[in-house]
């Protein structure tokens, strides 16, 4: 992450937990997100961001208004993720960053043969092209979820931004945390997806 200048943008907020992380690091943050009970969630836990309800491809800023924007595992629950891509870049001042955390498009393609720690990966159909995925509801202390999204390769992420004018400056596949607890397998391919971008 660039340090704090400016103004931020999050999209894709939700409750508002990276937005209320990004203000304790100094950001003046602007969040965004389509799903009106969890931007009340988030305003009620922090009176200090401004939320605002949108759709992520259809910003309701003035060009040029931030610098900074950031996507934390949004991007690919967004239907329309190049043109959120192109919003995002108008709203960016030139040589303005956006930063992404994403799922992995890899494991989303396939699944390990068992459960053995060095059990193989494999990919039935195929990697390319954008799949729709819907995982059953899963329940957590009396709350119930239902998540479903896109996985996108990261040729399509890569055209996605080249189309709206950024360039890649980096770009990370963090390995799982190492601990007794964890499963071995998911040590050896990467969950996430990260990436800092500069609008050219």
């Amino acid at each position: 992450m660039p340090p704090p200048k400016g103004r931020t943008l999050e999209v894709g907020c939700g409750e508002g937990r990276v937005t209320r992380d990004l203000i304790a690091r100094g950001h003046h943050v602007v969040a965004v997100d389509i799903t009106e009970a969890l931007l009340r969630t988030a305003y009620e836990s922090d009176d200090q961001g401004g939320y605002v309800r949108c759709d992520a491809a259809q910003l309701p800023f003035a060009p040029e208004s931030f610098d900074l924007a950031v996507f934390y595992n949004s991007l690919m629950d967004i239907d329309e993720m190049p043109s959120s891509l192109d919003e995002a870049a108008r709203v960016l001042r030139p040589g303005g960053h956006l930063c992404a955390c994403v799922t992995h498009p890899i494991p989303d393609a396939g699944a390990f043969a068992s459960r053995d720690d060095d059990a193989p990966f494999v990919i039935d159909g195929s990697y390319l092209g954008p799949r729709r995925w819907l995982e059953i509801p899963i329940e957590r202390e009396g709350l119930q979820m239902d998540f479903s999204g896109w996985a996108y390769s990261l040729e399509a992420y890569s055209l996605a931004l080249e189309h709206a004018g950024f360039m890649i400056e980096a770009l990370r596949e963090p390995a799982y945390p190492s601990s007794e607890e964890s499963d071995g397998r998911w040590r050896r391919i990467p969950l996430f997806l990260m990436w800092r971008a500069v609008k050219a």
